[in-house]
């Protein structure tokens, strides 16, 4: 799947929908701030790495294709079960990003704050656009391998009388 923006996914959202992710995220970020305060600042960056907003957003998104399929007249749950799966492993690759943000300022961090920053969101965009890229062409991959496999079998059957 191509990465593109649509605003007209925004208008989708209710306003309390937003409130939601808001709410969940910055409670998140408290907690991980009172945990930092308690037991030291490693210990609460650790928290910081929490997915707030990815249940609420996992939910919501869910919901979204369960009623626009239903709107149709269609049974939407699997659809939306899988595309609150397909957002799950977008958070996935995007934690693989973050894992090098984390390395990169916490290696250039000493000599510059403001060089570790820039280098670290550099550093983030290009690994999680990276796995991104590697995700897509190995499941590219298999799904070749796959049809490679079927289409022997379904040429034999073709062939016999």
């Amino acid at each position: 799947m191509p990465i593109k923006l649509s605003s007209s996914a925004l208008k989708q959202t209710h306003w309390y929908e937003y409130a939601v992710r808001f709410a969940l995220g910055g409670l998140a970020t408290v907690v991980a701030g009172l945990i930092g305060s308690r037991f030291g600042v490693s210990v609460g960056g650790l928290f910081l790495a929490l997915p707030a907003i990815f249940c609420a957003s996992a939910t919501l998104i869910e919901s979204h294709e369960r009623r626009a399929k239903e709107k149709a007249g269609l049974n939407g749950q699997r659809r939306g079960q899988q595309a609150a799966a397909l957002d799950a492993a977008g958070a996935g690759l995007g934690s693989i990003g973050l894992a090098a943000f984390a390395a990169v300022f916490y290696v250039v961090v000493s000599t510059s704050a403001i060089g570790a920053f820039i280098a670290a969101v550099l550093a983030w965009a290009a690994v999680s656009v990276l796995a991104w890229w590697l995700r897509r062409k190995l499941r590219v991959t298999s799904r070749t391998e796959r049809a490679g496999r079927i289409r022997p079998s379904a040429n034999s059957r073709s062939t016999v009388p």
